[in-house]
């Protein structure tokens, strides 16, 4: 017994000290992370906790729906309604009426003919293609596609041997390294017996790009590959009505070409609370409802959620002023930034990335940035590849232009 303790001990010292010298390297490397606290509800201006009230350039809070009434007044009733939580998967008791509704509301909005939810954006990624590959099948992934759809591709690899992979240089189409270079070696690849699968983010979160779908359409025809896109920083922000990346390029109604698979989030435009969902033909959500492990064994979409969520789509459908005004203050943004003298990447997206190069700046500028009342989080190495530094400046409609003038005139500090 003495022997099995002393062992013991010594694994949880050996563990405690590795994870000590992990958290020292993080912290004497400038990346480790510090949470802020907030002590109200997210909006244009949040309180934060040690600086009280701030202009908060970090959210995904895009419409301006995440503190918006009428989403909040949706969640209290369901609360009411429907009690505190599911207590359940969808395929035992775990599925309500609300969660029919909001996914008739995604598959409306996406231009698909069926929508399924999920706990989470990751959850929803997660099940796509370790559910719908087998082996034989390649995935080719944008270089810089969001983490959880390559842990999506990991996982599917991991489980189901067989299945290829590979990756192509951020929205390069054609040329070296390119989408089109990866689908012709699938096509001479004889371990590639399967479907292909292209992914990609709609619009990139580091950088504020956005895919070109049209001809990524157009590749994935003439190689016989189903596209994948992952719209969670497009949705509710792209397009002239707010449907997303597809909108923007014109890909949605009768006869448009459109993406085999659109996966997104709840947690951004669409009220900010949580939840994921996939949105495509009722083949493939028939798929992910029989066999997505992540919905097989894993609570349902909370129904306050649910409800507010399909409250933030149909504000999002009656009010398209907000997209215009998001649209309106992130060119204002821009304008201002540059203005200022600083290298802010071109593009309609409500992401606007102050590239600094170092990431001890970058973090130190955030951290000057919260002190003056601004609220910008600094992304350096590994989130980012070294040399690529950026202050991540993120624009909502629920902005006013005092806001992005307050953001300016502290930039100017620096």
């Amino acid at each position: 017994m003495r022997l099995e303790h002393a062992l013991i001990t010594t694994r949880a010292a050996s563990f405690a000290a590795r994870a000590d010298a992990t958290l020292a390297q993080l912290a004497q490397g400038g990346q480790y992370k510090h949470l802020q606290t907030l002590e109200g509800p997210m909006d244009a201006v949040v309180r934060v906790r040690g600086y009280g009230e701030v202009a908060c350039f970090c959210s995904n809070n895009y419409l301006g729906l995440a503190n918006h009434p009428e989403v909040v007044e949706a969640g209290v009733k369901a609360l009411r309604d429907y009690g505190a939580g599911t207590a359940s998967v969808r395929f035992i008791c775990g599925t309500f009426a609300p969660h029919e509704t909001l996914e008739r509301a995604l598959a409306a909005l996406t231009g698909t003919e069926a929508a399924y939810s999920f706990v989470s954006a990751w959850t929803a990624n997660e099940a796509v293609f370790p559910t719908l590959c087998e082996p034989g099948d390649l995935i080719i992934s944008d270089e810089l596609n969001h983490a959880c759809i390559i842990d999506s591709i990991r996982l599917a690899t991991a489980i189901k041997k067989g299945i290829l992979k590979s990756v192509y240089r951020n929205n390069t189409l054609t040329g070296p390294n390119s989408l089109e270079q990866r689908l012709a070696e699938a096509a001479a690849d004889p371990k590639v017996t399967g479907q292909i699968w292209v992914v990609t983010d709609g619009v990139f979160s580091m950088e504020g790009s956005i895919a070109d779908l049209p001809t990524m359409r157009g590749l994935c025809d003439r190689h016989g590959a189903m596209l994948v896109v992952d719209d969670s920083h497009g949705t509710g922000v792209m397009g002239p009505t707010g449907r997303g990346t597809h909108e923007h390029w014109g890909m949605i109604g009768p006869g448009a070409p459109r993406a085999d698979v659109f996966t997104g989030t709840l947690g951004k435009a669409l009220g900010g609370g949580a939840g994921g969902y996939v949105a495509a033909d009722r083949r493939v959500i028939e798929m992910l409802v029989q066999r997505g492990r992540p919905t097989l064994f894993s609570n349902a979409l909370p129904v306050t959620v649910a409800c507010s969520a399909a409250k933030a789509v149909d504000i999002l459908l009656a009010e398209p002023h907000r997209v215009a005004k998001l649209r309106d203050n992130a060119a204002y943004a821009r304008k201002r930034i540059r203005e200022a003298g600083f290298d802010v990447i071109e593009s309609p997206t409500a992401i606007c990335p102050i590239i600094v190069h170092d990431t001890a700046r970058a973090i130190a500028m955030s951290k000057r940035l919260l002190e003056l009342g601004v609220f910008v989080i600094g992304f350096g190495y590994p989130v980012v590849p070294e040399g690529h530094a950026r202050l991540r400046c993120q624009v909502s409609a629920a902005h006013d232009r005092s806001h992005i003038d307050a953001l300016v005139a502290a930039l100017r500090t620096l």
